[in-house]
This record gives structure tokens, sequence and C-alpha cells, in this order.
């Protein structure tokens, strides 16, 4: 049973050793990280819940580079984070966006959410990936009179669609990756894209084709040119090829024409940027800014790769940097989980 995270009430102010701007993979590692040199952590997401893009884009998608874990899914990731993280009580300010962060005379940092909650720190750690995001939308007059109802933009329960009518627009490896594993589920499974050709790895193109070959589902070369359908509810799809117009019937859009990723408000945090990414340096992961970490996708190095892998990496230098700053008297011990009763006492495993 997923452990359930402490979510506070929006508009109060908060006192705490780091404020992490952002809930995804990496976010929540930070947590842990800090948690063992027992330094207390606030979160804040523009998402509803923890899990940044595993959550919100593919809750169900495998993935198979996590270490010791030859797959899991973006939200079984999500739910073990945030079981290894429980022990250090971590609060989340959810379905916020950091809009205002400066420095206080008494040396602390202050960030401010749309929301009008305050959060104030020594330390704040970055880790909002590309920042915050939104699907690319289709040019179709009136789809949004169909959004969250028929037409999506995500999965995040496979048994939504089961026995519907799903066509799927898109070329690339999410729309590819959908398509093959909702077939199991749905009733009929129609991909559309605007040519023959696709920007998804090669075997999950074959095996899409092979499945066409075996009449299990159709690929149809054209664009969508409208919706059919009422009160939030599709009938049909129209479909625009070179032979012409003609409706394919369908209970469900899914759309997957890639993602907007906008920096946002952090862009105006007074950080150096580079192509809309931070600069660190590799030792503390530490912005131009004393005080201000970037951890995960959001940074930039020489070398770097965009990897969750990278980001757990990250998380924990970036932790002996900010005990440092939060403990400035105290001396920092370097301790293993496996042999020390202190940090066993702090994961309540002893």
């Amino acid at each position: 049973m997923p452990t359930e995270p402490q979510i506070a009430e929006p508009g109060a102010t908060h006192e705490t050793d780091v404020i992490v701007v952002g809930a995804g993979p990496c976010g929540l590692f930070n947590v842990f990280e800090l948690g063992l040199l027992d330094l207390k952590t606030h979160l804040v997401d523009i998402l509803d819940r923890p899990g940044g893009q595993c959550a919100e884009l593919y809750p169900e998608k495998p993935i198979y580079d996590i270490p010791a874990l030859p797959v899991v899914t973006g939200q079984e990731l999500t739910d073990r984070l945030i079981e290894q993280i429980a022990p250090f009580d971590p609060v989340f300010h959810l379905s916020q966006m950091a809009v205002a962060l400066e420095k206080r005379a008494d040396d602390r940092w202050q960030l401010t959410t749309d929301a009008g909650t305050v959060l104030i720190a020594p330390v704040v750690v970055i880790s909002a990936g590309g920042g915050s995001f939104q699907p690319k939308k289709p040019p179709i007059p009136g789809i949004e009179a169909y959004e969250d109802q028929s037409v999506f933009y995500a999965v995040r329960k496979m048994e939504a669609f089961r026995d519907k009518r799903l066509v799927i627009a898109g070329g690339g490896d999410s729309a590819l990756d959908w398509t093959l594993n909702l077939l199991p589920v749905a009733k009929s499974v129609t991909l559309i894209h605007r040519r023959p050709e696709f920007r998804a790895a090669p075997d999950s193109v074959n095996k899409m084709l092979a499945r066409v070959e075996a009449g299990e589902m159709e690929f149809r070369v054209g664009q969508i040119a409208g919706l059919e359908g009422g009160d939030g509810q599709l009938t049909g799809v129209r479909l625009r090829s070179d032979t012409g117009e003609d409706v394919l019937e369908a209970d469900a859009l899914l759309a997957f024409y890639g993602l907007t990723m906008k920096l946002g408000p952090v862009a105006e945090f007074g950080l150096n940027l580079h192509e809309n990414l931070i600069p660190v340096d590799t030792e503390k992961f530490e912005t131009s800014t004393s005080g201000i970490f970037a951890v995960g996708d959001i940074n930039w190095y020489p070398g770097k790769l965009k990897l969750i892998l990278s980001g757990f990496h990250e998380a924990a230098l970036m932790a002996q940097a900010a005990f440092r700053i939060c403990r400035p008297d105290a001396k920092l011990r370097f301790q293993y989980t496996t042999s020390s009763s202190e940090l066993q006492k702090r994961l309540g495993v002893k």
C-alpha cells in the first residue's frame, strides 16, 4: 500500500531547512539524502500529486534503467520513493507554482507560491525537471469541449480505455508505446500519423507494423480534420488523407504531439542560465547563487546526462553541501546506512 504524503493547506508560512522546487523522482530522492543528514524538507510542485513527469505522463509505462529494478513503472517508482522518504516526514505543497524567491535580511531564502504559501529556509534546491510542462494540442476546432472526457494527452490508468474504440495520434515514442500497450485493453486501436515515417524507436515501429499486418489494429496516414460527438463524448474522428476525408468511429482520442517545456518563474530567480537550463558546479551542484542548488534535468554541466540515475547521484552530493549551510557549527560525518546505527534510527529500521 503506497505511503500517503503529508500535504499542507495553501496560504500559510512555514520555516524549514530546505525547500525543494519540484516533486519528481529527483526531487523526492533529495528528501532522502537530506533526511539522512537530519535536514527537514518542504516540496513545491505545480502538479496535484508527487511524481513529476513519471506520474503525470507515463504512470504505467515501464522504466528499465533504475538500478536493481529490472522494470518499474513511473507510478511504482514514485510510490517506492515516497515510501523510502516517509521516515523524514516531508511536507508537500501541491498544485502550486513557485513564483518569487528573495533573500531575507537573516540570510535565509523566502519562496512564495501562486497560492500565497510562504516557505523560508537557508537552502533551496530546484528539481523542476524541464520546468513546467504542458502538452502540445492539435489545432482542432472545439477540441477543448472533449478534453479530459474523451480526448486525452496522457494515460493515467489503462483501465479507463478498456473496451473502447481508441484512436491514437502521433509518431513518437509515446504514441507507439501506448499503441502497443493498449492493444490488449481496447476494443479497437487505430494509429494516425501524418506520414509513414516515425520518430519512435525502430523496434516499436516494427512491432506496430506487425500488429497491423496481423489484423490486430489499423494504421492510417493522414491528419485529424475534426471531431464528432457531443457533451464531451466522442463518436468519431474525421481523418483527412490523400484519398479524401472519412470518419473513424472512436470513443476516445489520445493525442501525443509532444510537450512544450517552459522554465516558468524559475527564470526570474536571478540565476545564470544556459539554454534555459541552470549551470551548476559538479562538486556540490550549486548554482551561481550561494545556497541555491539545482538537481536533475533542470541543471547543466559538461557531460550532463538527463537520466533519473544522474539526478540521484547529484542529490547525494548536494545534500553534503546543504548540511554545511544549514548546520554551520556542526561537524559533518560521512556514514553508511548499512553500518550506522544513527542513520538506521532515522530510517526507522533500528
